[in-house]
């Protein structure tokens, strides 16, 4: 039998739950063990949720240890696992979260994910009262309430170097190298990658594009003796409806909403019908995803992961942690989940600046 101290500590633990859910960035391991290690500070529990919302629907759950995320820091992936089912996809579904929260004695959930994890976070905080804490991971950027969300550094790097890497081709051969970048529907990945990189063009989906511009931009550069181009492209930019090349059928097959990818192929075809300048494209695709985080990814994520607890232990339910300016603080699911976080314009006047 218990002593009246060892009894009270057991019922005065917390016990946490913690879950990585949408497409997988660098950085998450890290605002795993970040958790993790702020928990054990106070003796509290923290029980991984595994692929997700899914395993908390599912029951698949497991304790997570000072021994579980030894070394895990510079891993890219989540240890967790991840997958995009919505809790909220039918009332069953939405019973089985409610069932497997009493059933584990959850006191409370971290949520890691970009606007669709966070959307339902909100709402299943909002509308059934569970007791839960953001954190914004992506590398596209598009989280609002958040300067930066970590995953976004790394992939940027991922970016740069290809970028570096396709100047000598380009170079070497005269042709424009056209590179597809991920991001969604933003362009913080293109514009950042691009301005590291020194991309010769930067189209973003904030800013429709003129292929008559573009392939003004890049004769010119012959004429100067610069035979060669980089045009870096994000996934989701969209020709000006003045000049819209693609078609109906075409631009629908281009820009689903649930998956986007084939504009660099396509605006490569055109620049090479309209300036003769021999033009290839790279898309650079999941490895942007992938990969040991940057310095910066791994200290933000694990700043994110120890202010996330801390929200926790002061009961700062739907909040999510965030970054604003150099320091972390907290902004709610309601403002962050309430738009996208577009490309802030100054960072593309920066980039326009080197066009040509």
């Amino acid at each position: 039998m218990l002593d009246g101290d060892v009894f009270l500590l057991a019922i005065m633990k917390k016990r946490t739950g913690i879950l990585t859910a949408g497409g997988d960035c660098p950085g998450l391991n890290a605002v795993i063990r970040a958790v993790v290690r702020r928990a054990l500070a106070d003796n509290n529990e923290i029980l991984g949720i595994k692929n997700g919302w899914r395993g908390l629907v599912e029951g698949d759950v497991v304790p997570l240890t000072r021994a579980s995320v030894t070394g895990i820091l510079p891993r890219g992936g989540t240890i967790l696992g991840t997958s995009r089912l919505n809790p909220l996809e039918s009332t069953e579904t939405l019973e089985r979260v409610k069932q497997n929260w009493e059933k584990y004695g959850l006191n409370a959930l971290i949520v890691v994910g970009g606007d669709g994890t966070l959307s339902a976070a909100l709402d299943i905080w909002r509308d059934h009262k569970l007791p839960i804490i953001g954190i914004p991971k992506t590398i596209d950027n598009d989280v609002r309430g958040t300067d930066f969300t970590f995953g976004f550094d790394t992939a940027v790097g991922v970016v740069t170097d290809a970028v570096d890497r396709l100047h000598s081709t380009a170079e070497s051969h005269h042709r424009v190298m056209v590179v597809e970048v991920m991001g969604r529907h933003t362009g913080w990945i293109a514009a950042f990658g691009g301005i590291a990189g020194g991309a010769d063009v930067v189209l973003v989906p904030e800013h429709p594009f003129k292929l008559s511009r573009v392939c003004e931009l890049l004769r010119h550069r012959e004429e100067q003796g610069r035979a060669f181009s980089i045009v870096v492209v994000a996934e989701d930019a969209h020709p000006h409806p003045d000049e819209d090349f693609l078609g109906g059928e075409l631009s629908e097959q281009l820009f689903r909403h649930d998956r986007l990818g084939g504009i660099g192929t396509v605006l490569a075809h055109e620049i090479e019908q309209c300036t003769g300048i021999e033009t290839r494209v790279t898309k650079l695709g999941y490895v942007q995803r992938g990969g040991s985080p940057t310095p910066f990814d791994r200290v933000l994520a694990t700043r994110l992961g120890v202010k996330a607890y801390e929200m926790v232990l002061a009961e700062q339910w739907g909040q999510m942690a965030a970054l604003h300016g150099n320091k972390i603080s907290s902004v709610s699911l309601e403002e962050a989940v309430s738009d996208l976080n577009r490309l802030d314009e100054e960072i593309y006047r920066v980039a326009e600046v080197f066009f040509g």
